[in-house]
């Protein structure tokens, strides 16, 4: 079986799209004879060649001047690198003009076509756009927003969401081929074990400082100017308890270096594209903080655990399912006061057993392979299902995988 998946939500430096996509091709190669091929947007127009694993990047211009994703225009490119390698199954993880092509593209070649769910865009991006209208306005673009969804991915042969709830909640609206699947850690690197001591010296943080760290994105929808708040508040009515270190990079950077000329103990870094290294900042921390309220799953809290480090954020997201121990110490409130105090109430419980009680659950039931296990079983299905509707002579109908 030849898979492809495509997306516009690709970066060289991280990401959890491109983390999913990295694990999906490890998977092709140690537990599989498939094929996989990448669609994404890149420097230049090339197809590279790795053995069964295939490389097909378009040319196309960064987002801004900063940004570390690009915006993929040339649609007939990328329609003819299917045409040119005739997958036999493409994922789509764009919901937007790529998906749509990637659907047309897919059933001109008789090819089963599912959709990744990867972000719930009407609360990360619609509701912070709305923030400052009025409510008609506000309403009208969340229902265009909503109706929009359920166009596109009704076209799917199946639409795989990584949160039950949310499959639940797209199921409501109108989705009818929803099939929720779990996204998982890779459990030989991001294990518990000793600090590495050299990691904090390299930080110049001491190690009676309560570490504190983010890994993701600097972005509005990642609530981080939030976060940044919680941590001024941290450092205002806590002083010499904390450090901090974020890992990540976007349009909220501004926010991290004016916080710095405020905060002594707060390192930043642009990225950490090695996972072994990623796995020595999280044993390195004493609490991973999450502030994000739109997330459809959340990787790095998964990693995080994993590695013992226990994660404290906003109660009442789609993250609450990940969390194996301590959510009931969680802020009640999306406010920075209300985050900053969970953090302080959170530092002043048995951490490193909780860390140890979360790695525990996170490993046995997340490791990659159990997860690729099931989303190939859906791959067959869907496959399969073409095959018979070929026979039949039904072409291009409407199925909905059970």
């Amino acid at each position: 079986m030849k898979i492809c998946d495509a997306t516009q939500f690709y970066s060289e430096v991280g990401g959890g799209v491109r983390r999913y996509l990295q694990e999906k091709r490890r998977y092709v190669r140690e537990h599989t004879d498939d094929e996989h091929m990448l669609l994404i947007p890149g420097e230049r127009t090339e197809v590279v060649r790795e053995g069964r694993l295939t490389t097909c990047t378009v040319a196309s211009r960064r987002i801004n001047r900063t940004s570390r994703y690009r915006i993929l225009f040339n649609l007939s490119q990328a329609a003819e690198f299917i045409h040119q390698e005739k997958p036999d199954l493409i994922e789509s993880g764009d919901p937007y003009q790529l998906g749509w092509r990637m659907i047309d593209a897919a059933h001109g070649g008789n090819i089963p076509v599912l959709g990744f769910y990867h972000s719930h865009f009407p609360e990360a991006y619609l509701r912070t756009a709305f923030k400052y209208c009025g409510s008609w306005v506000r309403e009208v673009g969340l229902a265009y927003a909503q109706d929009y969804i359920v166009r596109l991915y009704n076209e799917f042969d199946a639409t795989l969401v990584p949160s039950e709830h949310l499959a639940r909640l797209l199921h409501t609206w109108g989705v009818n081929n929803t099939r929720a699947v779990r996204l998982g850690v890779d459990t030989d690197i991001f294990q518990p074990g000793p600090r590495d001591p050299a990691v904090r010296a390299r930080l110049d943080i001491p190690e009676d400082r309560i570490l504190l760290l983010y890994v993701g994105r600097l972005a509005g929808e990642k609530n981080t100017p939030l976060l940044m708040e919680a941590f001024a508040r941290l450092e205002q009515s806590h002083p010499g308890r904390f450090a901090y270190l974020v890992i990540g990079d976007g349009a909220q950077r501004p926010k991290v270096v004016e916080l710095q000329a405020r905060v002594p103990l707060l390192r930043w870094m642009s990225y950490c594209n090695d996972s072994r290294e990623l796995a020595d900042y999280y044993r390195a921390a004493d609490i991973f903080v999450h502030p994000g309220v739109c997330e459809t799953f959340g990787l790095v809290t998964l990693e995080s655990q994993a590695c013992g480090c226990p994660v404290v954020g906003i109660r009442g997201t789609y993250m609450d399912a990940l969390i194996a121990c301590g959510l009931e110490d969680w802020s009640p409130e999306n406010t920075p006061g209300a985050l900053a105090g969970a953090i302080q109430r959170f530092s002043l419980t048995g951490l490193r057993d909780r860390g140890m009680a979360a790695s525990t659950a996170i490993r046995g039931r997340y490791s990659w392979k159990t997860i690729f296990d099931d989303v190939w079983s859906v791959y067959r299905q869907a496959v399969e299902r073409n095959l018979e509707r070929r026979r039949h002579g039904a072409l291009h109908e409407d199925f909905h995988i059970p």
